[in-house]
């Protein structure tokens, strides 16, 4: 199979491919966090439009959401303004059994409000200094935290904002904070590197994940993330369905006393006979594919006997 197409990209179908392959393991380690009690942290973080909410979405679609949540808190409320700055995360995290994905963490403080100057230089300073005692305090209580930043180029990044611009389906996703995080490109680099020379510890490193093709970050993304958690493939209880019970005397009420949504794909009589014709003419081109396979067979076949019989 192919894996990249003439401009460079990963092929849709190999990325599927691969994709459902990640899809198992993701499962398998769900399956061992669940059965070990574990507790799972991943922080995803990275510029505006950069990917991080279409992984998060990859990871948790074949998991199960009572094990796996995704937190994405909002704007911060008053009361919550005078809290310590961790406290309105603290409650989001993980119990034995548990992995929980935040799209977007409490390094919100070393990013968006140190650029946006919706936090005090004092603040940003603290968090900076109390940042890495604060995951080291977690690791100690057994939580695992994986931290993720993903890097996208500007070019990219334009793309996309003007791909959400025009999109009736992904409007939502521009916000009036993406057209100032446009004018601020250099001030969230600056924010971002500072962040980094405080927080990207032995112990809770930044991972970066170049995300300007989006059908490898996330593969890579995934890929590294099955890595860094040592699993084994639980052992599940043998599942047999028995025979249905019968249902004794019990009789339903008549099926035209419930209300049903409108069926709005009935097929027509000539959608059927198209339907019909296009399966024909399906099967006709398999059989000749088929007939063609074995004439192949046949020259080849007798192409070797001329030969053996050139050598005799």
């Amino acid at each position: 199979m192919k894996k990249f197409s003439k401009s460079g990209k990963l092929k849709t179908k190999f990325y599927e491919s691969e994709m459902k392959e990640l899809f198992v393991e993701l499962v398998k380690l769900q399956n061992w966090v669940k059965s070990e009690k574990l507790k799972v942290v991943v922080l995803f973080e990275g510029r505006d439009a950069a990917g991080k909410g279409a992984v998060i979405k990859k990871i948790a679609e074949p998991l199960n959401p009572r094990i796996c949540r995704v937190v994405a808190l909002g704007v911060p409320t008053e009361r919550e303004k005078t809290q310590w700055y961790f406290q309105r995360y603290v409650p989001h995290l993980p119990a034995g059994g548990e992995i929980v994905l935040f799209d977007r963490s409490w390094y919100n403080r070393a990013g968006v409000e140190k650029v946006m100057g919706f936090c005090t230089e004092e603040e940003y300073w603290e968090f900076l200094r109390s940042c890495p005692s604060f995951e080291r305090m977690l690791m100690r209580s057994g939580i695992i935290i994986i931290k993720y930043w993903f890097s996208v180029s500007e070019e990219e990044q334009e793309k996309r904002f003007r791909n959400r611009i025009t999109d009736p389906t992904k409007r939502w996703k521009f916000s009036p904070m993406d057209t100032v995080s446009r004018e601020k490109w250099v001030e969230y680099s600056k924010a971002k590197d500072e962040m980094f020379s405080y927080t990207d510890t032995k112990q809770t490193p930044w991972f970066v994940v170049e995300s300007d093709d989006k059908k490898k970050a996330q593969l890579n993304c995934i890929r590294h993330l099955l890595s860094m958690i040592p699993y084994q493939d639980v052992e599940l209880p043998n599942l047999e369905l028995g025979p249905r019970p019968k249902q004794g005397g019990y009789v339903r009420p008549p099926i035209s006393e419930q209300t049903f949504v409108p069926d709005c794909y009935i097929m027509t009589e000539n959608e059927r006979r198209k339907g019909e014709e296009e399966g024909d003419e399906v099967e006709v081109k398999k059989q000749n594919r088929r007939e063609k396979d074995k004439q192949k067979e046949k020259k080849e076949k007798k192409e070797e006997e001329d030969q053996l019989k050139e050598k005799e």
